[in-house]
């Protein structure tokens, strides 16, 4: 005869790859890449490692499968009324917003070229740039431009967002700081940045995003 417990049975949801590549994604945004190993996934989805080498056959699968979802959750599909202007800035904005909030995405990328998430990125891109009706032998450089521009300013918003955090203060304390001292530079060595100051305190980050993607595109459009 079985002796009750008192306590309720709790249910273990099945494992999957699905439910692998979430908590993938979770430790990720919580410890870098760096810190995301088999162990400490086995003990987040409360299993042994060889579970979980069913679903995945190591690190380098399971961080292009979070990649991958990441992306496809934050990219919206093709827009088909949308001009290609719009369509690449909506693109661009998707993958800005996305390694915001989880900076491991960007290092991704940039270091996996030839994997699904880069390329289909690269595709998404590609297609814009040939909507505009870019001549073929530039469009692999303006594709290229775009994407590098993208992941670039991203990446570099997100390390400057991790900086803030880490020295206690927020965003706007942080920007505070950096523009006093750039207002102190030497006038005769930095003439240009120096006068910058006030812009650096107020700017926003998305805005001057956008506006960087639309140089590109003005200057795609020109070169046809």
């Amino acid at each position: 005869m079985a002796v009750s417990t008192g306590r309720p049975e709790r249910r273990q949801e099945p494992l999957s790859r699905e439910r692998i590549v979430t908590a993938a994604c979770e430790l990720l945004d919580t410890v870098g890449a760096g810190g995301l190993t088999f162990r400490a996934l086995a003990e987040r989805l409360a299993t042994g490692p060889g579970a979980i080498y069913w679903h995945v056959t190591g690190k380098a699968e399971l961080l292009t499968a979070a990649a991958e979802a990441v992306l496809a959750e934050a990219v919206a599909a093709e827009d088909g009324g949308a001009t290609p202007q719009e369509a690449v800035r909506a693109l661009a904005l998707g993958v800005f917003d996305a390694i915001d909030a989880h900076p491991w995405l960007g290092a991704q990328l940039a270091g996996s070229p030839g994997e699904s998430p880069m390329l289909r990125l690269f595709e998404r891109i590609g297609r814009q740039v040939r909507a505009l009706a870019v001549p073929e032998p530039a469009q692999f450089t303006a594709a290229s431009a775009l994407l590098n521009y993208i992941l670039g300013v991203a990446g570099q918003n997100a390390a400057n967002a991790r900086t803030a955090a880490a020295s206690a203060t927020g965003r706007g304390e942080f920007l505070d700081a950096a523009a006093t001292a750039w207002s102190r530079l030497d006038p005769q060595e930095y003439p240009f940045t120096r006068t910058m100051a006030g812009r650096l305190r107020t700017h926003d980050d998305r805005e001057e995003f956008l506006a960087g993607i639309d140089l590109i595109l003005a200057g795609i459009t020109a070169g046809r």
